[in-house]
């Protein structure tokens, strides 16, 4: 499996990671990851940042879903990413397709996100009428506008404020629509439907990704959608 580079500096790279592969391993996890590849190809990158399991690796995206990803590729780019990422200076937008017909043309879901006592899901709850979290989750807002609205399904392009671990899927199963070949987040419905769709991934791409460079100027990447996703929008036409 191969990622597609987008974008190439000194201090930078953007790469679009395939549905399927691993944004960086773990112990327990023996396949390849996309740090794997990357280390193959810029072995720079290997004292980047502060984990050595995800050198120069400023976000994840995960296994089943695909998209753009910055890389730093040195100490500098790498504290200037982070100091972005933590001020909400990059601006991550995703396509989505979601179970049912969301009702709203667009929406922010504000709930609160905690782990999940399931294995490594997430949980979200909606926030009360005095405003108050249902649970003890962090705080976690995800915005959407509808794209299309299909017979079973509503495309959506989605962007988040926060980056909780699985908050776009665990944000609209949630909200009563989970995404496409999502069985983690799955209903027992749409568990059924996503075995006969049999799609082999999630319908989640980050498609669009915007950072200010070290130059000050600010960078704006866009993808279109895989061709499988195409052929998939195609046939529920």
């Amino acid at each position: 499996m191969k990622y597609e580079l987008i974008d190439k500096t000194e201090d930078y790279l953007v790469i679009n990671k395939p549905a399927g592969l691993l944004t960086h391993g773990a112990k327990h996890i023996d396949e390849t990851s996309l740090t794997d590849l990357l280390l193959a190809d810029y072995p720079e990158i290997a004292k980047v940042g502060e984990d050595e399991s995800r050198p120069g690796i400023m976000h994840r995206l995960d296994k089943l879903a695909s998209g753009l990803i910055v890389i730093a590729r040195n100490d500098e780019g790498y504290a200037d990413l982070k100091k972005q990422f933590q001020e909400r200076a990059i601006s991550k937008c995703y396509t989505a397709l979601a179970y049912g017909k969301v009702e709203k043309d667009e929406d922010e879901i504000n709930f609160p996100i905690e782990r999940s006592a399931k294995g490594h899901k997430m949980a979200a709850l909606p926030i009360t009428i005095k405003g108050k979290p249902s649970f003890d989750g962090r705080h976690a807002i995800t915005r959407f506008e509808v794209l299309k609205r299909y017979i079973n399904y509503t495309l959506l392009k989605v962007k988040i404020e926060t980056g909780r671990t699985h908050q776009i899927r665990c944000h609209f199963s949630a909200y009563g629509c989970p995404l496409v070949g999502d069985d983690l987040y799955a209903t027992k419905k749409t568990k059924l439907k996503n075995a006969k769709l049999n799609l082999g991934r999630i319908f989640l791409v980050a498609d669009n990704l915007e950072f200010t460079d070290l130059n000050g100027e600010r960078k704006k990447y866009s993808i279109e959608l895989p061709e499988e996703l195409k052929t998939f929008l195609e046939k529920i036409h």
